[in-house]
C-alpha cells in the first residue's frame, strides 16, 4: 500500500457503511475490491440495512456483512453500532446522512466519509478524520463512491460486478423448464421500489408479447417479494400466459445475477436489479424519468471512464451495453419523487414513452447497433 497522511500502516480491520437502498450497496462494489486489492490481508466488514444485503452477499471481498434495522429506533441503531466501539482500525461511510457519519466515527479508530456542503453540515466534519464534498448532482455514484480512496492514497479498481453462490445457481435451474445456458431469453424488471419510478402495466404487456412472438425471446419476471410486487408481476404473467415465466419473490439477488449472466436481453426500470444487468454486460435497456443519469446511470462493469460520469443529463443515449431511454419532456429529468413531488405519485414523462421505442431500444441492443438514437 501507498503511506497516507491519515493511515502510518495498512488497517488490519475496515469497516464499510452503507445504510440505504440495494442499488447503492451494489455500486460499492468497486470501492470494495478497490480496498482488497490495496489491503489484501484485511478484514473487511459492511454495515447496511437488513434486506440489502443480497446485494453483497456473494462477495468474497468482504469478510462479514453486518445489519441493522431500518426504521428502528435511533437508541437501538446506536446499540449496536457502539458494541462496535473502536474496533475497527478505519471506518468509511458512503453517504453523508448524520447517522452513517456518527457510525463511522463511532466504529473506526479513523474515519473518512462524505459532507454535504452548508453550514448545517459542518459539525459532521469534525468527526471524520477526512471527507469529501459531496456532489450529488454532477458526479456518478461509484466515481463519488471511488473518490474516497484519494484520502487513503490508494488506486481504484473499476470492477462493478454482480456475484453468485453455486446454491442460487441451482435454486434458478430448479425453477425454469429450460437450460439458462442454452436457450436464448429475455429479462424483464418491471416493479421498482417506489410508484414514481413505474412504467404502465399495459407497455409491459406489449413489450412481452413482442419480445416472444417478434423476437422468439421467454421472458422471465423478476422481482421481489413484497405483496404488491408479486401481486403486480402474477397478473402481468397471467396476462402473457404461455410467453412469461414468473420467478418474482422465489429466488435471491444472487439467483437474479446468475439469470442477467445468461440473458440475451434486459429491461427494466431504474432499480438495482438494472445496475446489476448493466454490470454484468447484458444488453441492457433502462428507462428512466426523473431520475438523474449522470449520477444514476447504470454503469457498466470493468470499464474506466474519465471524468465524473459517462453520462449526460439530458436525452436518451447509449453506454458501452446500456440503452438509457429516458422519458418525454422539457421538465426531464427534474430529479423530484414524480409529478406530485412524492414516492407514490406517477411521473407523466415515464407513463408516455411508447412501447415502440421500447423495442426499438431492445432490438438495437440485440443487433449491437449504437449509432441509431430514438
Amino acid at each position: 500500500m501507498k503511506n497516507s497522511p491519515l493511515l502510518s500502516k495498512a488497517p488490519k480491520k475496515i469497516l464499510l457503511i452503507t445504510t440505504r437502498r440495494i442499488g447503492d450497496v451494489f455500486l460499492t462494489a468497486p470501492l470494495i475490491a478497490s480496498l482488497r486489492e490495496a489491503y489484501p490481508d484485511a478484514k473487511i466488514d459492511m454495515l447496511v440495512f437488513k434486506g440489502t444485503e443480497g446485494a453483497v452477499f456473494a462477495n468474497s471481498a468482504l469478510s462479514r456483512i453486518v445489519t441493522v434495522e431500518e426504521g428502528a429506533a435511533l437508541p437501538k441503531q446506536i446499540k449496536t453500532v457502539c458494541r462496535m466501539f473502536r474496533k475497527y482500525d478505519l471506518a468509511l461511510t458512503t453517504l453523508t446522512g448524520d447517522r452513517p457519519v456518527f457510525y463511522a466515527r463511532i466504529a473506526g479508530k479513523k474515519s473518512v466519509g462524505f459532507v454535504e456542503n452548508g453550514i448545517k453540515h459542518f459539525w459532521k466534519r469534525l468527526l471524520l478524520n477526512r471527507y469529501e464534498l459531496f456532489d450529488n448532482d454532477d458526479t456518478h455514484t461509484v466515481i463519488m463512491n471511488l473518490s474516497l480512496l484519494k484520502h487513503l492514497g490508494i488506486e481504484p479498481v473499476c470492477q462493478l460486478a454482480a456475484v453468485w453462490t453455486n446454491a442460487d445457481e441451482s435454486a434458478v435451474r430448479k425453477l425454469l423448464p429450460f437450460d439458462p445456458a442454452q436457450k436464448r431469453y429475455a429479462v424483464v424488471h418491471c416493479y421498482p421500489m417506489f410508484p414514481y419510478k413505474m412504467w404502465t402495466f399495459e407497455g409491459w404487456k406489449d413489450i412481452i408479447f413482442r419480445l416472444s412472438d417478434s423476437l422468439g425471446l421467454p421472458v422471465i419476471l423478476t422481482g421481489g417479494n413484497a405483496a404488491d410486487e408479486r401481486n403486480y408481476i402474477s397478473d402481468l404473467h397471467r396476462e402473457t400466459a404461455g410467453r412469461s415465466i414468473d420467478v418474482a419473490g422465489k429466488i435471491s439477488l444472487g439467483g437474479v445475477a446468475f439469470l442477467l449472466s445468461k440473458a440475451a436481453v434486459y429491461v427494466g426500470l431504474d432499480t438495482a436489479v438494472t445496475h446489476m444487468a448493466a454490470a454484468l454486460g447484458v444488453p441492457t435497456v433502462a428507462l428512466y424519468g426523473p431520475t438523474n443519469p449522470v449520477k444514476w446511470g447504470p454503469m457498466p462493469g470493468n470499464h474506466v471512464f474519465p471524468g465524473k460520469s459517462p453520462y449526460r443529463m439530458k436525452g436518451s443515449q447509449v453506454v458501452k451495453n446500456v440503452f438509457l431511454l429516458q422519458g418525454y419532456g422539457d421538465c426531464v429529468p427534474c430529479r423530484k419523487e414524480g409529478c406530485e413531488r412524492n414516492i407514490r405519485s406517477s411521473s407523466k414523462c415515464l407513463q408516455e414513452i411508447p412501447a415502440d421505442a421500447v423495442m426499438q431500444a431492445v432490438e438495437e441492443r440485440l443487433a449491437g447497433n449504437v449509432k441509431k438514437m430514438v
